[in-house]
């Protein structure tokens, strides 16, 4: 029902699925539709720079008032469906398919980020206290409330429960998604102190834990009060590592970061890699791309960026690729539309279409008059899995975005309609659930304490 009622809020109807009429290209805003793009069956034909476009006449069809660009191509490379793809447009959020591929590519996806926990005291076993400074460092972008009630736990484990000195903060540490390193060991220091612990930090630690089935950790409150102040600064010469506390592998991070589109985690991970221009270059060098088709001015996809439809289907591609070798899948951190919290969570969710779009969402309400893009893939009712990008911009968001589904659906619908991926979803919360924490020192005798269960 919900479906029928899209259709007909677009004048279109489940069997219009080939296109008559309108010239595509890029096209003037306000005062010009941006035109539906052409539907291609021959691999081999060259696309002209004007597109022939593929819509209902201006009586049935809701018009599209901004500039579009699409791109739609099978799994081996044939263009199905093509427009304006060499012209420059505004992906917001869906850059973070790039940042991803580049920190993959970079870090592996099994790499954990890490926060370190030092002393430049001793121990006094008897009373617990810990006679000195505590230091923390590392730079864990999704470092949260119940890690550290963790970490809490873990160094109630090497017992400590005391610190006498000062809690020292790195500045490039952060917490709960806040870019502020003093603020943030503020909170840290907060939620380490049982007696200063927020609600909130207690009730993601009780969330998390129950989850996970772990009510032995439940059982007893972890708690480290610090006596002095925070501060910030770099570890002391000669400090002793205490305890290291390692994120989940970086496909989890990713999977929430492209889920909620969370621009915070992006730009953190973007300066692990040597910031906005270092991954522009890598995706220009890695992809054999023009450097002038991904402009970037942030990782996250704010602000004014420049990328060419043609360049954002060889991200697509390259990220593909990438999972591909490590025997992973797009919805290993993409969201899956309809069954995953976040940006795709209301879209694409009639029985049919349910889960049948992995893809990236990218929104910029004002900025470029509005700007809008869906990148991903679609499957279909014959076996066929499609490749898409779709940007728009100059226009209204809200009606990007259903122009962008529908075309999806048009597509699926012309090759025998939906069909959704195999995809078992996880509760997302969980996804930064599997870390590690590894007492004493770094070196190889140490032993990895698992912390995402009993």
């Amino acid at each position: 029902m919900a479906l029928k009622k899209n259709l007909v809020r677009y004048g279109i109807l489940c069997a219009a699925i080939l296109f008559t009429g309108l010239h595509g290209g890029i096209t003037s805003a306000q005062t010009t539709p941006a035109p539906s793009p052409s539907l291609s069956t021959n691999s081999s034909q060259q696309l002209p720079s004007s597109v022939q476009s593929t819509t209902l006449d201006d009586t049935q069809a809701n018009l599209i008032y901004g500039y579009q660009g699409v791109l739609v191509e099978s799994a081996d490379g044939k263009v199905v469906s093509a427009q304006s793809v060499d012209q420059p447009f505004n992906p917001a959020s869906a850059i973070k398919l790039g940042t991803a591929l580049v920190a993959l590519q970079s870090f592996g996806p099994r790499h954990r980020f890490t926060t370190g926990f030092w002393t430049d005291g001793s121990l006094n076993k008897a009373t617990g206290e810990l006679q000195g400074n505590l230091y923390v460092t590392g730079r864990d972008p999704s470092f949260h409330f119940e890690h550290a009630v963790m970490v809490a736990r873990q160094l109630n484990h090497l017992g400590i429960r005391k610190v006498t000195g000062n809690l020292i903060i790195a500045p490039g540490f952060t917490m709960n998604f806040g870019a502020s390193a003093r603020r943030s060991g503020e909170t840290l220091y907060d939620t380490l102190d049982s007696t200063l612990r927020s609600s909130e930090a207690t009730r993601a630690w009780t969330y998390e834990r129950t989850s996970l089935g772990d009510q032995r950790s439940l059982q007893s409150t972890p708690g480290v009060a610090v006596m002095g102040e925070v501060g910030l600064g770099a570890a002391a010469p000669g400090a002793r590592l205490l305890l290291t506390h390692k994120s989940s592998k970086l496909t989890d991070i990713l999977k929430v970061l492209l889920c909620y589109s969370n621009n915070f985690m992006a730009e953190r991970i973007g300066d692990s890699l040597g910031g906005t221009q270092s991954v522009a270059r890598q995706l220009s060098v890695r992809l054999g791309v023009p450097a002038e088709e991904i402009q970037l001015a942030s990782l996250s996809g704010l602000g004014v960026n420049r990328v060419t439809p043609r360049a954002m289907m060889k991200v697509l591609r390259g990220l593909r690729a990438e999972l591909l070798k490590h025997k992973l899948s797009p919805s290993d951190i993409m969201p899956v539309a309809g069954i995953d919290p976040g940006t795709l969570e209301d879209r694409f969710t009639g029985p049919a279409w349910q889960g049948s779009v992995i893809a990236k969402t990218g929104t910029l309400i004002r900025t470029d008059g509005g700007a809008s893009s869906l990148v991903g893939q679609m499957r279909t009712a014959r076996g066929d899995v499609l490749l898409f990008v779709i940007m728009n911009q100059r226009g209204s968001v809200l009606r990007f975005r259903q122009n962008q589904d529908l075309l999806v659906m048009q597509i699926q619908n012309s090759r025998g309609g939906p069909k959704p991926f195999k995809y078992t979803p996880l509760i997302l919360p969980m996804k930064l659930a599997d870390t590690e924490s590894i007492t004493g020192t770094t070196s190889s005798a140490a032993e990895p304490i698992k912390t995402a269960g009993p």
